[in-house]
């Protein structure tokens, strides 16, 4: 049985963190500037040799107050640790053939947070193409019109693909590919009974494509970073990624630090430790979070790179002019945690790190944060959940921070106790936040004061929203599960998928003006943990929503229903909906890519590919993707027009 809190989870929550410690910083930051030769000053120092760098490292960890053994899994390397033992936006002048039919023709653009700031997805359109991704290749099909329909090229990527940028004539894949391993691995005499494991290569590359004969595009350059991959945005000609890059391999007595590592066209480079900036705040330094700014179009311009030396990032906001990364650090052996956050500032290939601060809390995701007229805003949550309302301890909190110097300036805390944020979103002057246990606060806060933030408003109702959408600046809507609370005990049960449009006009009282729920318990969507997957067009009325339909035959039971059953999968695909502030929502119709047969063995796991990921419009044709298909339908009356397989 499943609860909305559970005491495993807590459990699970407090493992998680222990195995993220040794990734944690207690910091502000350092930076690298690489390639450019500029330095940023202000506080920071730089390292005169490689050995400088280890000792700082070395001291940093003596000095620590934890000695306590701990066993910490960060890049896929496992640390054993005790004290310092390791064991163990311009445009192209040349627009292309898309570009121009998409001059006269409306279509969609990837769901995002910021006007101009686009975010890499497994599908994209210029208006007369769709590129997407199918496994381990990339496809450019020919969509306009949609009689024509038609893969015009494939591209094989030989890993897995993580998103794509379009910007005209050209196709940007990010991918994870393992970046040459450090070698050796090993000393040659290894003493010592405990074997760490072999430092496991992780890494990013992004390929750019010319796109200038689309029947045969043209790879014309590739940029690979060591390291995990945090995120990505593309403005105007560049696209920016943010990568974790670790900074210690473990050895058996000591420890070897490791320099970040960029690769242009296969030649790979280490940032010397004379362009590494530290700060002596620093209590333990563990990873490098590196930035890189590639411009698409100037194929022979270097890329810039610069770094900061903090903890893993966790999640990052980015505006057309900075980009804030985020990442949980604790500040006395579990105690509290607290998120730490790095301004920088970009503007084209200029990436400047500029500022730092520390909030109290965790940070849900990127749209816990927010940048307006010179202030971050930024909603966390603090303590821990339990079973028992009693035996919790978390609060949420907004912060409002100097976007120029990064500290506090307003503060609303204590909020919802016993609970945690499902979603936010910040629109201008206001923030909304939902939060949950057994029924969805819906807050409503004012940030026209930015150092008196407070509630104007709230809204309980059954189920929670896991993700805001403004519909307008008076309306949201809210996507999320239903919930029947439980008879006994401080939880509810997860129902189907609950679809609201709240009215917030009138902001001391929010109103739910409508709701559709869809199926019984099983049934899911990705908008609940991938906005990307959300297709909405206020002009259109129009909001289409991938789900996984499950469904509760009452036949098949003798008696009362227990609100813990879960459904029989009955449907996948999109459903379409038209939604406005003066009708509601109202269902239009489904779609789907599957043949019936597919869900009759699927039990209480489904997947297939066939499974509707994404939906698109060009004109008025209605675009839904899978691994395997593109199906076009008239935005008129949902009527097939013309579909192909990949």
């Amino acid at each position: 049985m499943e609860k909305k809190i559970t005491e495993n989870r807590r459990w699970i929550w407090a493992g998680l963190t222990i195995m993220l410690v040794v990734g944690l910083v207690f910091s502000s930051f350092t930076a690298i500037y690489w390639f450019s030769g500029e330095a940023y000053a202000g506080s920071l120092k730089t390292f005169k040799s490689y050995d400088e760098l280890k000792e700082f490292v070395k001291v940093r960890l003596e000095e620590t107050k934890e000695r306590q053994k701990f066993y910490a899994f960060t890049e896929g390397l496992v640390y054993y640790v005790t004290g310092t033992q390791f064991f163990s936006i311009r445009k192209s002048s040349t627009p292309s053939p898309a570009a121009e039919i998409g001059k006269t023709l409306e279509y969609s653009t990837t769901n995002i947070q910021v006007a101009g700031v686009d975010e890499a997805d497994i599908a994209k359109t210029d208006g007369k193409y769709i590129y997407t991704i199918s496994k381990d290749k990339v496809y450019i099909v020919k969509a306009y019109p949609p009689e024509e329909l038609q893969v015009v090229s494939e591209i094989m990527v030989n890993s897995t693909p993580i998103g794509l940028f379009i910007n005209k004539d050209r196709l940007v894949i990010l991918k994870y590919e393992k970046f040459p391993p450090i070698k050796p691995f090993y000393p040659e005499n290894l003493k010592g009974s405990i074997i760490p494991p072999p430092y496991r290569p992780y890494g990013i590359s992004v390929e750019v494509y010319d796109l200038s004969h689309i029947e045969n595009p043209t790879l014309v350059r590739k940029v690979s970073l060591d390291g995990r991959y945090v995120s990505s945005r593309m403005i105007g000609n560049y696209v920016y990624v943010v990568a974790s890059q670790p900074l210690i391999r473990p050895l058996n007595e000591d420890f070897n630090i490791l320099l970040p590592r960029i690769a242009v066209n296969g030649i790979i480079e280490n940032v010397p430790s004379t362009k590494i900036y530290y700060s002596n705040e620093t209590k333990i330094p563990s990873s490098y979070t590196v930035i890189v700014a590639i411009n698409i179009f100037r194929d022979g311009e270097t890329p810039e790179c610069k770094a900061i030396l903090t903890g893993y990032a966790s999640c990052m906001y980015v505006s057309l002019n900075n980009i804030y990364v985020a990442m949980l650090r604790w500040d006395s052996w579990l105690s509290s945690e607290s998120t730490e956050i790095h301004r920088i500032s970009i503007d084209g290939s200029k990436i400047t790190c500029e500022a730092s601060g520390v909030v109290p809390g965790r940070v849900l995701n990127q749209f816990s944060m927010d940048e307006y007229k010179g202030y971050f805003r930024i909603a966390t949550t603090t303590g821990h959940l339990a079973r028992f309302l009693s035996q919790a301890t978390s609060l949420n909190n907004v912060y409002v921070l100097d976007a120029k110097t990064l500290k506090i300036v307003g503060k609303l805390e204590g909020l919802a106790p016993g609970e945690r944020i499902h979603s936010a979103r910040f629109m201008g002057d206001r923030c909304y936040l939902v939060t949950f246990r057994k029924v969805d606060p819906l807050f409503t806060i004012d940030l026209t004061d930015p150092e008196n933030p407070k509630i104007l408003g709230k809204l309980k109702i059954p189920g929670y929203s896991d993700y805001l959408h403004p519909y307008d600046e008076n309306h949201l809507i809210g996507i999320g599960k239903e919930t029947i609370p439980a008879e006994e005990g401080d939880f509810s049960w997860y129902q189907g998928v609950k679809i609201s449009l709240f009215d917030v006009s009138n902001v001391t009282n929010p109103k739910e003006i409508d709701k559709v729920v869809i199926g019984d318990r099983g049934t899911e969507t990705p908008v609940l943990r991938d906005h990307h997957a959300l297709l909405f067009d206020r002009k259109r009325n129009l909001l289409v929503v991938p789900i996984l339909e499950a469904k509760i035959f009452p036949e098949k039971y003798a008696g009362e229903i227990p609100p813990w059953m879960h459904g029989e999968y009955v449907f996948q695909g999109a459903y379409v909906f038209h939604i406005s502030s003066e009708d509601g929502i109202k269902i239009r119709g489904k779609i789907t890519h599957l043949e019936s047969q597919e869900l009759l063995k699927s039990g209480y796991y489904f997947k297939s590919d066939y499974e509707i990921k994404r939906s698109l419009f060009i004109d008025n044709v209605l675009y839904t993707v899978s691994n395997s298909k593109i199906k076009a339908n008239s935005l008129t009356d949902l009527s097939e027009i013309s579909e192909i397989k990949l």
